[in-house]
């Protein structure tokens, strides 16, 4: 008995250096702090919130900042997962609230000590300083990433001084740079195309020219790669060989065998919400294409036709299985 009292006691003076210190406990143990208590709605579950934060270390070691990555933090709001995903803390908050929180690293690394690095002792904490920022329902933070796209497709036009673009009822913005008087692609034609893909940033993310993968550095990103005009298949499903995003496969039976132009993909015609391999959700992409050859499919080869009868020409006698009868 006397045991169980003892540890209740230091448990107790545990508490209380916490609640002295300002500092609160979640249900799975993390502690808390918040400096300011904003009036306004609460975060909300499903809730997308924006907030900058920095990870420090007990000994007040910087280990990551949003404030110099120039990136705030994301998140959408769930029922927590971890104790340090920090979904228990952030339904107390609401928007400009700032907090302090400590997470016990001895939770962090229990079950695979091997991984704790050294500045993580046993008993220390990984120490988070936060700022929310903004608080939107997912409709509105959907929104704001269109916005934000069109916005800064039109500033890429705008600071390219790319003139002569013609707008598709889909959305698709082109410029032929290079006409053809050969004929359009029609579906389940191949064509064969060289091409450069770049964001709105101005960064090349890929080619089928290796000079210019080599000039923009992303050859080393794809090494073993052939570079060639890759096959795209008018039509294709997605999953189906030749199949590329709806852009293409519009833009290209625009231009004959040839041609060169320049697409501007919306992401709604791209890579959308979902963003692909290093493409961000809600990207507008540019590309520079060249149709080098179009291939029509092989027609099937048809049957020969029967030679015609002879006038006067008997029939061919039809032979029927005779059965017969037992006595």
């Amino acid at each position: 008995m006397r045991k169980y009292i003892s540890v209740a006691l230091t448990l107790a003076f545990g508490l209380g250096a916490y609640a002295q210190d300002g500092l609160q406990r979640t249900p799975k143990g993390a502690l808390y702090q918040v400096y300011t208590h904003n009036t306004g709605e609460k975060i909300k579950d499903g809730d997308i919130i924006t907030f900058q934060y920095i990870q420090k270390t007990d000994k007040d070691s910087i280990l990551y900042s949003t404030y110099v990555s120039g990136a705030p933090g994301k998140a959408r709001i769930q029922p927590s997962q971890n104790l340090a995903d920090l979904m228990e803390i952030f339904p107390l908050l609401t928007v400009n609230d700032s907090l302090l929180v400590k997470i016990p690293t001895d939770s962090l690394f229990k079950g695979h000590e091997e991984a704790r690095p050294p500045f993580f002792p046993k008993g220390s904490n990984l120490n988070f300083t936060i700022k929310i920022l903004k608080d939107q329902t997912m409709e509105a933070f959907m929104n704001d990433l269109k916005a934000a796209e069109t916005a800064s497709a039109d500033k890429y036009i705008a600071d390219h001084k790319i003139t002569g673009l013609q707008t598709t009822a889909s959305g698709l913005k082109y410029v032929i740079t290079q006409l053809s008087a050969k004929p359009k692609p029609v579906l389940a034609d191949t064509v064969l195309v060289n091409y450069t893909g770049r964001g709105t940033d101005d960064k090349v993310f890929d080619t089928s020219i290796e000079s210019v993968a080599k000039a923009t550095g992303i050859a080393e990103q794809q090494q073993g790669r052939k570079y060639e005009p890759i096959k795209v298949v008018i039509g294709a499903q997605p999953g189906q060989d030749g199949a590329v995003i709806s852009g293409w496969n519009e833009g290209l039976q625009l231009l004959g065998e040839g041609s060169k132009a320049m697409f501007v993909v919306p992401s709604a015609l791209a890579y959308g919400p979902q963003g692909n391999q290093g493409i961000a959700p809600f990207s507008t992409l540019i590309f520079d294409l060249e149709v080098v050859k179009i291939i029509h499919p092989k027609a099937p080869a048809k049957a020969a036709p029967k030679p015609a009868a002879k006038p006067g020409a008997k029939k061919p006698a039809v032979h029927k299985k005779v059965t017969t009868k037992k006595n």
